[in-house]
């Protein structure tokens, strides 16, 4: 969390940096809660550059990625490490979980398309997938590795996210509605209540 001034206006910003190299993979991504949608994506993989944008977008994160793996095998590792990264980043800008939401939920359609997104920011990573999607390929991308970013995205965002299509016949349609409504959900969740500023969400007293 960072103390951000604009226009002599002071407010606080919950952004974080989060960076890893492995063999396969060197990943960089900066990320704001507190942003307006801006965001810049380069993974070397068009589609998944397309879905990263209008998760950023549609949930008003300021979103920087700049990724480069092992394209030549496939886009297996690069997509799914941009998960592990972009859960962390989300864990770390996102602090110490006091006055948030916590819980949300988001159907979106797109077109002929139906998904919902529901989650709880729970300190529990979990994912719950229940997506199908007619084709196997759009342009260079796997479609199942939809599913391996957002596993890898909630294990390390320590969030409960599940998602379940309702409708749908085009697989373009049907993945970026999951992408949008992941964003809109993880923005309402995350999201600071002032009725309970400084307080956590929790009967426990922790997440």
């Amino acid at each position: 969390m960072t103390d951000a001034r604009e226009n002599g206006v002071s407010a606080m910003q919950r952004f974080a940096e989060v960076a890893r190299a492995t063999k396969e993979t060197d990943i960089t991504v900066r990320l704001n809660l507190d942003g307006t949608g801006k965001t810049s994506v380069e993974t070397g993989v068009p589609f998944f550059d397309h879905m990263l944008d209008a998760f950023g977008r549609h949930g008003l994160f300021d979103l920087e990625v700049r990724a480069t793996g092992d394209l030549e095998v496939d886009s297996h590792h690069t997509v799914e490490d941009v998960g592990i990264v972009l859960g962390r980043a989300f864990a770390e800008a996102l602090g110490s979980k006091k006055g948030i939401v916590r819980f949300g939920s988001q159907f979106v359609a797109m077109d002929e398309a139906l998904v919902l997104a529901a989650v709880d920011i729970s300190g529990r990573g979990a994912l719950y997938y229940d997506v199908d999607v007619p084709i196997e390929i759009i342009g260079t991308f796997d479609t199942t590795l939809a599913k391996e970013f957002f596993i890898a995205f909630a294990r390390e965002a320590q969030v409960t996210l599940h998602l379940v299509g309702f409708k749908g016949e085009n697989s373009h349609h049907i993945i970026e509605a999951a992408f949008k409504a992941a964003g809109r959900v993880l923005s309402e969740a995350c999201a600071i209540n002032p009725r309970i500023a400084g307080v956590l969400p929790s009967t426990k007293g922790a997440l």
